[in-house]
């Protein structure tokens, strides 16, 4: 019985590899290029990708359960479809789909649009899941560390509604328990939702201020300022993407990322431990730098 991780060696999908392991499961990952791989003993690694039908329909060939990983990519969406209809040609019953928290109110953000068809997919279709729904990841704040440090200033438009950011190593290792329990259930268990949040409910203000504890200086929130926020990201990435970025942040003015009743104190129970806090996060991050 082997487990199949698409995005084997992403931020989300390394972790899943290095937690499935652990638990001495039997892993199979997708992977662009074997010279990043770089798993743990034992993992079977497959060069390949979601639009290589081929390639993905060898890799599939005995897998019992499928984790489900789209990176942000124009053709995201039909990325999910092939692979969700090749699992199923494969007979696959079993999977974990990693989708997004509140892709039902972000409905104009390209990337979290695409998983919520993906969503619908999985619904329509009658596969048994475990839909996996993260809110902002705080490892995105390793990309404005040294714009912080630096400048003094936190530039990340989040707003004043709030984002219950979340530590990819704790998605990594809930992604693994759910495959775990999929994977050793006497008969495939029925769809369910999980909102995957951070044990704080972060603003702006307040995320600067975390900065400014943890640094023992003032670290100003740079605003809400989304057009800036655009062109700052055309300088390191893709015109679509960046407008998709600038989307998103959009909403995080209007909607926020706030959890559900309930939502820490199950991931907790599903962990054992608490949830890993941004304030231990930056402070990791920092004196890394």
């Amino acid at each position: 019985m082997t487990i199949f991780v698409t995005g084997a060696t992403g931020t989300v999908g390394r972790p899943v590899v290095e937690q499935l392991v652990k638990r001495g499961a039997d892993v199979r990952a997708l992977v662009r290029d074997p010279a990043m791989a770089n798993f743990p003993a034992g993992v079977a690694v497959v060069q390949g990708d979601l639009l290589d039908v081929d390639s993905l329909r060898n890799a599939l060939s005995g897998v019992s359960t499928l984790f489900l990983l789209n990176a942000v990519v124009p053709d995201e969406f039909t990325q999910a479809l092939t692979a969700l209809n090749l699992a199923r040609e494969a007979g696959i019953e079993r999977f974990v789909y990693l989708s997004v928290i509140h892709s039902d109110l972000y409905v104009n953000v390209p990337h979290f649009a695409g998983k919520y068809g993906v969503e619908r997919m999985i619904e329509q279709m009658g596969f048994k899941a475990t839909i996996l729904r993260p809110a902002y990841f705080m490892n995105n704040e390793l990309t404005i560390r040294d714009v912080v440090t630096g400048y003094g200033v936190y530039p990340m438009p989040i707003g004043s509604k709030g984002l219950a950011m979340i530590d990819a190593r704790d998605i990594g290792e809930i992604a693994a328990i759910e495959l775990i329990r999929r994977e050793t259930s006497a008969t495939p268990l029925p769809l369910d939702g999980i909102n995957l949040v951070g044990p704080d409910t972060l603003t702006g203000a307040k995320a600067a201020a975390i900065w400014s504890e943890v640094l023992g200086r003032t670290i100003a929130y740079g605003g809400d300022d989304t057009a800036g926020f655009e062109k700052n990201l055309r300088q390191f990435m893709p015109g679509w993407m960046a407008f998709d970025m600038r989307v998103m942040s959009e909403r995080f003015l209007t909607e926020g990322m706030i959890p559900e009743a309930g939502d820490v104190k199950r991931l907790t129970g599903l962990l054992g431990r608490p949830l890993r806090s941004y304030r231990d996060f930056v402070a990791e991050i920092t004196a890394a730098a």
